[in-house]
């Protein structure tokens, strides 16, 4: 599968329209930039396109501001801490199209930057409007999508824009390029044995992936809130744990799957409980199907933890989706913390470990652990679609060779 990607592209005197992705947390109070995560991911292609004599225009999105411009949704916020990533001038236009954006856009000498508005400023970015996409068009003479957070979304910006620029001019930028290459690498090039960590609190919304997985992980290990569904679909006591009681169906007819396909579910044998949803509840320790009525689970136990630890250090491929418990809690963070460290040791010894998605990012960020495991995905939406099996309409827009 070949990917068109930036490297093959001499960007001298081109302006290239990249879509990124600097929907990042801020400070609620200075709207300083919490975590510039997604920013550094985007400088490599930035820097190539500016090294080769190009310059650059950057769109992207910001929150979910409603139908208009929202102060606290403006990513001029974000312009200081890309300068600074940059190590020069970043210029920004308050608006994504129109005279002002034009006028910014045709002025770009070599080696500059522009930063637009926010996208979202204009409903017509959500809705794929054709007449949008060709005014954000215009600004460029390249196509560079390089947010790979957005891919699942058929946005403007992400996909209707490609229309307007000849398959030689639209490629992927090379965040987009390793995320894709390091889902494909799980997805399709795996070692066996392969086995996927799934956590988080619903089952429904993993249901698509967990299906998915039946057919290619040797183990599936299951933790977060989502346990005690399947723990009551088998019968079990859960107390006031986590449950989605109209997924009880669901929970059994996968367990029955995996057993036909000889697929090793591993459910966690005891939990940690607590009373209340709080760090200060009292904190108990029992069988994952026994609680009592007045306890809920909040984290996989010390039992649960070897087992879990036991499979993922004999595995060759691992991916990591969803915590194993309230891991905000630091009297609930062990579960997802020793599944952190286990993957990382099991990293170590050779594995490819991928981590996708939403709260498992933030645990191997907040344990310190990120560059101990092979990839750690930005597109938490998008990366769990991939791996549903659908076909993201960001990198189908740009087409793969």
């Amino acid at each position: 599968m070949e990917m068109k990607t930036i490297d093959s592209y001499d960007f001298n005197n081109q302006r290239a329209l990249i879509r990124v992705d600097f929907n990042v947390p801020q400070d609620k109070t200075t709207g300083e930039v919490k975590d510039d995560t997604r920013i550094r991911a985007a400088i490599p292609t930035i820097k190539k396109i500016l090294n080769d004599g190009g310059s650059a225009i950057l769109m992207s999105h910001m929150g979910r501001p409603k139908g208009g411009p929202e102060e606290k949704y403006s990513l001029k916020k974000v312009v200081a801490r890309t300068s600074e990533l940059l190590g020069g001038e970043v210029k920004f236009v308050s608006d994504c199209i129109g005279t002002e954006a034009e006028a910014a856009a045709k002025s770009l000498k070599s080696g500059e930057v522009l930063l637009l508005e926010n996208l979202r400023f204009h409903p017509e970015e959500e809705k794929g409007d054709e007449n949008f996409a060709r005014k954000l068009a215009s600004l460029g003479d390249v196509y560079v999508n390089d947010a790979f957070g957005t891919a699942h979304r058929a946005h403007a910006s992400t996909t209707i824009v490609a229309k307007f620029f000849p398959t030689e001019k639209k490629m992927f930028g090379y965040l987009m390029a390793s995320e894709v290459t390091s889902a494909e690498k799980v997805l399709n090039n795996y070692e066996k044995p392969f086995t996927a960590i799934i956590g988080g609190a619903k089952v429904s919304d993993k249901i698509l992936i967990l299906e998915k997985l039946l057919d290619k992980a040797d183990n599936i290990i299951i933790g977060g809130g989502m346990a005690y569904t399947f723990f009551k679909a088998m019968g079990g006591n859960i107390g006031n744990s986590l449950c989605e009681e109209d997924r009880l169906d669901t929970a059994r007819e996968l367990l029955e799957k995996a057993q036909q396909k000889k697929v090793n579910v591993l459910l966690p044998a005891d939990s940690k409980i607590g009373e209340s949803f709080s760090n200060e509840t009292k904190v108990g320790e029992c069988p994952s199907n026994q609680i009592t009525s007045g306890a809920m689970g909040l984290d996989i136990g010390p039992r649960a933890i070897e087992d879990f630890r036991k499979v993922i250090l004999q595995s060759k491929t691992i991916l990591w989706n969803g915590p194993m418990g309230v891991f905000e809690f630091s009297n609930f963070q062990e579960g997802t913390k020793a599944i952190a460290e286990a993957v990382a040791a099991a990293t170590q010894h050779g594995a490819y470990s991928l981590i996708g998605g939403g709260d498992s990012v933030s645990a191997i960020n907040k344990f310190k652990l990120a560059d101990k495991v092979s990839y750690v995905s930005t597109g938490g939406g998008a990366m769990l679609e991939y791996f549903e099996g659908k076909e993201l309409p960001g990198v189908a827009a740009i087409g793969m060779g």
